[in-house]
């Protein structure tokens, strides 16, 4: 079976810390090579030795090597379920050097301010993101060494996250002032916004400058192509998102037309649940953005819907046609159709020769987009259009039960408040990074 994990709370890379060689003078006369009689020019046969760490960048001293930029390609590459075309990687290995960078002068700077992230708190980071996966942390070093990554990988980013967050609550967050009207202010548009949409958007923001504008561009061009190809917008929006947002995959949470940038809002108004935009250029550079979900503001909204439900499912023979399919099919949906209540479930399904199975507090959100849409508007009793395929088999599901959503409240005076003061830590944090960068003496190898 295929490895599956979040990859939201995945994907990282290490540093390394390495000691310049002290240069040495040899007398090759008095040398022992000497008497190898050893040609002037060679020529190298095989391979490089694959453990060998060339560095790739210096940072204020430190290395960055060539092992660290692929162990985080291969992170991605496994987070996108390997669709990265060859072409692709090589332009994400020019984006990971980069992001590499970041995460080293900001693990530095960190220290300078005499914040260090314990060897011990990184480990539990780590022993949680395994669980997530349903692994103890030694399988999942395992699984990233099968990818060909390592732990050191993860924990390097793990470990920069940490240290720039703390960072941001020490230089930064005591300096930021949200006014009490200026909340007071935000509440009160959203009580007049009443019934109004709001949308939930995933980011992405790639910063560019005249000189680059066009290379930046086309590569947030690529990373909408490989999303709409099914590779993961959060895998992405960690690794090259420039905004606060990329530690949390892009996710903006709920904002409302307004709130958004007269670009992004017009993006966002087109999209379909769960379509993504074209690069939208932006004071700064680009923004590439994901509509992951809709609803009417404080309002109920039906999505919010938890239900309690029975599936009546039928597996076809491993290799059978549609065609020979499809008096099942057929059966089914008509059963579907005609069953009156959960109480005739076990009953139809004995007839269709069908497993029956229930599940209570389900929520509707949760469910897979397509399969939303097929139960928003069912009430108790009935059952939604049969769904699935040859190999996996057909079903549908019948609503046993429904509890509706209430009507939402305006946030809290302090729900707002902290959003505020987030949206501001963000844009110094991002001019914090960008200081960093001017003054960092880099050197690329």
């Amino acid at each position: 079976m295929k490895d599956r994990l979040n990859w939201a709370a995945l994907l990282g890379a290490t540093s390394l810390l390495a000691l310049p060689l002290a240069a040495q003078t040899v007398d090759s006369a008095s040398s022992p090579a000497a008497s190898l009689n050893l040609p002037a020019n060679i020529t190298v046969f095989g391979k490089s030795e694959p453990t060998v760490r060339k560095a790739t960048a210096i940072v204020n001293g430190q290395v960055i090597t060539e092992t660290d930029v692929e162990q985080r390609l291969a992170l991605v590459i496994a987070a996108n379920e390997g669709r990265i075309s060859p072409e692709e990687k090589d332009r994400l290995r020019t984006q990971i050097v980069r992001n590499l960078i970041d995460e080293t002068l900001q693990i530095q700077e960190a220290k300078a301010n005499e914040i260090k992230v314990e060897p011990g708190e990184v480990d539990q980071t780590f022993a949680r993101v395994a669980a997530n996966s349903n692994r103890t942390p030694a399988q999942f070093s395992a699984f990233l060494r099968s990818q060909g990554s390592s732990d050191r990988s993860l924990k390097h980013q793990i470990e920069a996250e940490s240290a720039w967050s703390r960072l941001q609550r020490k230089k930064i967050q005591p300096f930021v002032n949200v006014a009490e009207e200026e909340v007071q202010s935000v509440i009160s548009r959203l009580n007049a916004a009443k019934g109004s949409t709001e949308y939930r958007i995933g980011e992405i923001f790639l910063s560019a400058n005249p000189a680059n504008a066009a290379e930046v561009q086309a590569g947030a061009q690529k990373i909408i192509e490989n999303v709409r190809n099914g590779a993961s917008f959060v895998a992405y929006a960690r690794q090259f998102s420039e905004a606060s947002t990329a530690a949390v995959g892009g996710d903006l949470g709920w904002v409302r037309p307004e709130q958004l940038p007269e670009q992004l809002m017009t993006a966002a108004q087109s999209l379909q649940n769960g379509g993504v935009s074209e690069p939208i250029a932006v004071p700064g550079g680009y923004s590439i953005i994901v509509k992951l979900d809709e609803r009417k503001v404080l309002t109920a909204d039906p999505r919010d819907a938890i239900l309690s439900l029975k599936q009546v499912s039928l597996s076809f023979a491993k290799g059978t046609t549609q065609e020979q399919a499809a008096p099942q099919v057929e059966a089914m949906t008509k059963a579907s159709r005609e069953i009156a209540g959960c109480g005739q479930a076990e009953a139809v399904g004995g007839k269709l020769g069908a497993t029956v199975v229930g599940n209570d507090n389900v929520p509707l959100r949760e469910l897979p987009t397509a399969l939303q849409n097929l139960m928003v508007n069912l009430q108790v009793g009935q059952a939604s259009q049969p769904f699935g395929s040859l190999e996996d088999g057909i079903r549908f599901l019948v609503v046993c039960g429904r509890d509706d959503p209430a009507a939402g409240n305006a946030p809290s005076f302090d729900q707002v408040l902290a959003q505020m003061e987030e949206e501001r830590v963000s844009r110094r944090a991002q001019r914090y990074l960008r200081d960093l960068r001017r003054d960092a003496e880099v050197e690329y190898r």
